[in-house]
């Protein structure tokens, strides 16, 4: 089924998913969340070894739909409303749930949902005059879709407090202060720069890479159990795991 509201490529090693309304400032509408979640099953499948997130036009994310809000609240009965509200987590557990490295490319605005979008990726990349803000106890509801949860984990229960509380904009210096971004790129670039990093994390074996994501995301929700000689056992036999090794110990001869 094609996607009328993003636009997904998965021929390559570095997938590319980008938010398709610009003219609503990539806005999260029904459509676009219901999108998002299948695009997320679609990565998952392919056999691209990385992913770009981003939005076309002059911002990534400006958070959620007004129409999608208001449709929410005016529901008839609380099913429908505990459904429209829940779909948001249903679109960033995709997301997070991507088995390939995610790399968010951020300009413009970034905003409430839009953040929380940018959370479920791995890493983040903006523009230095991006402008996020957390809209949500201005428009009396709370941050929901996951969103406490994992700004919490990336920048701390203080500083999330802070920025949901207030719904003050901070920029992309702040952002990165914050350990919320990897880095700041000059405008125009971070789609470029992202890329870039996502191809640096293409080109490394496979196995390991998303051993390491799935190792990090179990860390995070509290499970260390996981028997790291016996992980590391399984790339022994990797084809692409052993073609890396043997090239990194030449390459180690070779200089010594």
């Amino acid at each position: 089924m094609p996607f009328s509201n993003l636009v997904l490529d998965t021929s390559h090693d570095v997938a590319t998913l980008t938010l398709n309304r610009p003219d609503s400032l990539n806005a999260l509408s029904t459509d676009l969340l219901k999108e998002l979640i299948r695009a997320a099953d679609v990565i998952g499948g392919s056999g691209a070894r990385t992913v770009v997130v981003s939005g076309a036009g002059r911002a990534f994310c400006a958070g959620v739909d007004i129409a999608m809000l208001s449709e929410a609240i005016g529901a008839s009965n609380e099913d429908e409303q505990y459904a429209a509200f829940e779909l948001g987590s249903k679109m960033a557990d995709a997301i997070e749930s991507i088995p390939q490295v995610t790399v968010a490319s951020l300009h413009g605005y970034v905003v409430g949902g839009g953040i929380v979008l940018a959370a479920a990726c791995d890493l983040r990349v903006a523009e230095q005059d991006t402008v996020f803000s957390i809209p949500e106890i201005d428009l009396g509801i709370p941050l929901a879709w996951g969103g406490i949860e994992r700004l919490v984990r990336e920048i701390g229960p203080a500083m999330t407090k802070e920025l949901v509380m207030t719904c003050r904009r901070f920029t992309a210096q702040e952002a990165k202060a914050a350990r919320f971004i990897n880095e700041i790129a000059e405008p125009g670039e971070a789609f470029g720069r992202a890329h870039q990093i996502a191809s640096t994390i293409a080109s490394k074996p496979s196995l390991p890479i998303r051993v390491t994501k799935a190792h990090v995301a179990e860390i995070l929700s509290g499970d260390a159990t996981r028997d790291d000689a016996a992980t590391a056992m399984t790339t022994l036999d990797d084809p692409g795991s052993v073609s890396a090794r043997e090239t990194y110990l030449t390459q180690l001869s070779e200089r010594s």
